[in-house]
C-alpha cells in the first residue's frame, strides 16, 4: 500500500559552520535526532560569519557556530534571545614536516605565529570571516603582528576549511584548523600538527534560536526542540560518542 505523503513533515534550517559539516558530526547526529522527534534538519554549512548573517536575514531557524564574541553580538542585537554552549574542541596549527619556521612541538600559539612571520614561510588563511578565521586574526593581533595587504607569504583563500587545507597541502604552507576537520581530512600530503595544547586554542561552539519575535517565520517549537535535544543528556552523549579513527572529535559541555 502506498503511504500518503505527510504534507506537514516537520523540518528546520540550521545555519552552521563548515567544521561541523565536514567533520561528519551532522551526518552522525541528525539521523538520531530525526528518529527521536520526526524533525528533519537541513544544514547550510558556511563560515561562522556567513552563518550569522543568514540568521540576521531570518533565513534560518537555528544558528550553530563557534565565535563567542560574534555570537554574543548576535544576541545583543536582538537576533536571538539566548546563546547556549554545546561542545568544544580545539584549534591546531598545521604545517609541513620540513617546518621552515621551526615551530614544531611548541605549545605557544603567539610564539609560533611570530616565527612564521619572521621566516616568511607560506601561511594559508581562510579569509572568510569564519570562526577559524576570526581566531586566526586574534592570534596575529595578540602576537603583535599586522599582516599588510599584498603580503606575499600570506595567502587568503576565501574558502571553507577543506579547500583551504587542500591549498596548504599543495603549497606546503602553515594553516590554522579545527582538530575535528583535520582528523577527517584525507589529502594531508606533507602536513602534520606542529603546535597544539595552548589554552588559547580552545574552540567553543554555541547554538541559538533565531528570534521569532523579529522573524515570525522562524519555526520556534521545532528549532527549540533541536536545541533542547543538543543540550540534553542524550544529545550530549551522542555528540561525545562521535569518533574518527578512535579519536573523539567534540566534547560536550552544555551548562547543566
Amino acid at each position: 500500500m502506498i503511504q500518503p505523503v505527510n504534507a506537514q513533515e516537520k523540518s528546520i534550517v540550521v545555519s552552521s559552520t563548515t567544521s561541523t559539516e565536514q567533520s561528519g558530526l551532522f551526518g552522525f547526529i541528525l539521523p538520531i535526532f530525526k528518529m527521536k522527534t520526526g524533525i528533519d534538519v537541513k544544514v547550510v554549512a558556511v563560515g561562522t560569519g556567513q552563518a550569522l548573517d543568514i540568521g540576521r536575514r531570518g533565513d534560518a531557524d537555528v544558528v550553530f557556530v563557534h565565535d563567542k564574541p560574534a555570537e554574543e553580538k548576535f544576541v545583543a542585537e536582538g537576533y536571538a534571545t539566548q546563546r547556549n554552549e554545546v561542545m568544544y574542541n580545539d584549534f591546531v596549527l598545521i604545517g609541513p614536516k620540513s617546518d621552515p619556521a621551526k615551530i614544531s612541538g611548541g605549545k605557544d600559539i603567539q610564539a609560533a605565529f611570530k616565527k612564521i612571520a619572521s621566516s616568511q614561510a607560506p601561511f594559508v588563511s581562510r579569509g572568510d570571516k569564519s570562526g577559524t578565521h576570526a581566531a586566526e586574526l586574534r592570534y596575529w593581533k595578540d602576537a603583535g603582528i599586522t599582516i599588510a595587504p599584498g603580503t606575499n607569504w600570506y595567502k587568503e583563500t576565501g574558502s571553507g576549511i577543506g579547500p583551504a587545507l587542500n591549498t596548504a597541502s599543495a603549497m606546503n604552507g602553515y594553516i590554522l584548523a579545527d582538530r575535528a576537520t583535520w582528523l577527517t581530512f584525507k589529502n594531508r600530503g606533507d602536513l602534520a600538527i606542529l603546535v597544539q595544547g595552548d589554552p588559547k586554542l580552545f574552540n567553543q561552539y554555541g547554538v541559538m534560536l533565531v528570534n521569532p519575535a523579529k522573524f515570525p517565520n522562524v519555526k520556534k517549537a521545532e528549532g527549540q526542540a533541536f536545541i533542547d535535544w543538543l543540550l540534553s543528556k542524550n544529545g550530549q552523549d551522542v555528540i561525545a560518542s562521535y569518533q574518527v579513527g578512535g579519536e573523539q572529535l567534540f566534547f560536550p559541555n552544555a551548562k547543566k
